[in-house]
């Protein structure tokens, strides 16, 4: 028997139907749609419903999943989700989205790279189908950024979306799939971008409430000029250690967390004709912003495309997925 690769056979999503537009966010705090596009190049964002929780957008990203690959849930042996907002500190949002789509005999658990979640995940995900131990892997990535987005903030609070995606992985001995990741970590990052309070360090009190550390911070400078370098510098290491040119590339997927960080970044690697980009209407859904592009654009990839995945996120969490797309999406 050959090489055994990870491949993607099948993609789903979800974003909610409720819109937030800059001009809603203009009646919260003092800004308007031009700022807002100048800046980060957002119109609207989609905002899940109150008393709904990120496995609600799991699940149905993974029912989708299901139906289009026609995938038995029983036959599911793992499924990872990839968040930051997961519906509680306990259970894990993968148990949740296991249990009520079926996939009653999966291996679950939870990954919090921010982020970068999705790269994590997915890399996780293909190692187990590379060790042979298992054949059905689903990896589900997503955020419900808004419940901890500070709606007094001007700098942050036009930049954040819910939404969520689904990918089947699945074994093959073609040279498609997952062929390569860098995968990294700097922790000097945590004063830049963090939500303070809620976890063991700054436990929720009415203190803590009071001082609105229960929302996103961000040094949007410092973060914006590590993003782009950090991005960048993995997608380059990744393309020359598997000899690619920029040629070989069919398309960049970057992390959707600005439009001046895509561009730059696409910029930096030389392929501005070539990337994913959904931000003007999904805005930031953190984890899910990868494999909800690929879930978008799906219709556009053809197997055997090359895919550079990258992402950047709190932690500071950065890397880059060389990725051969494994089918037709017209046929799905």
């Amino acid at each position: 028997m050959g090489k055994i690769n990870a491949i993607i056979t099948g993609i789903g999503g979800y974003v909610p139907e409720d819109v937030l537009t800059n001009e809603d966010i203009s009646r919260m705090v003092d800004t308007t749609d031009e700022w807002i596009m100048t800046r980060v190049g957002i119109s609207e964002r989609r905002v899940l419903r109150d008393g709904l929780g990120t496995s609600f957008m799991g699940i149905k990203a993974v029912e989708q999943l299901l139906e289009k690959t026609h995938t038995s849930p029983e036959d599911v042996e793992a499924l990872i989700c990839a968040t930051t907002t997961p519906d509680y500190f306990f259970p894990t949002a993968a148990s949740m989205i296991a249990h009520n789509t079926g996939c009653i005999n999966a291996l679950t658990f939870d990954m919090q790279a921010a982020c970068t979640g999705f790269l994590y995940a997915l890399e996780t995900a293909a190692n187990y189908i590379r060790a042979g131990r298992n054949k059905k892997v689903i990896v589900v990535a997503g955020d419900t950024m808004t419940s901890i987005t500070d709606y007094t903030d001007r700098t942050t609070c036009p930049l954040f979306g819910d939404g969520c995606g689904a990918v089947l992985i699945e074994p093959s001995t073609e040279e498609l799939g997952i062929l390569d990741a860098i995968l990294c970590t700097d922790g000097t990052g945590l004063d830049h971008l963090n939500m303070k309070g809620g976890g063991s360090a700054y436990r929720a009190t009415h203190d803590t409430v009071d001082k609105r550390m229960h929302f996103v911070y961000q040094d949007g400078k410092y973060v914006f000029k590590h993003a782009v370098m950090l991005m960048a510098d993995a997608s380059i290491k990744i393309v020359e250690r598997n000899g690619l040119t920029r040629d070989d590339i069919d398309w960049i997927v970057p992390h959707q967390a600005n439009k001046r960080i895509i561009d730059a970044t696409a910029q930096r690697l030389g392929v501005e004709d070539k990337v994913m980009d959904n931000i003007q209407k999904r805005g930031n859904t953190s984890a899910g912003t990868i494999p909800i592009c690929l879930w978008e654009y799906e219709e556009k990839l053809k197997k055997g495309d090359t895919l550079i995945l990258t992402a950047f996120g709190a932690g500071f969490t950065w890397g880059a997925v060389y990725l051969k797309w494994a089918y037709d999406g017209k046929k799905t």
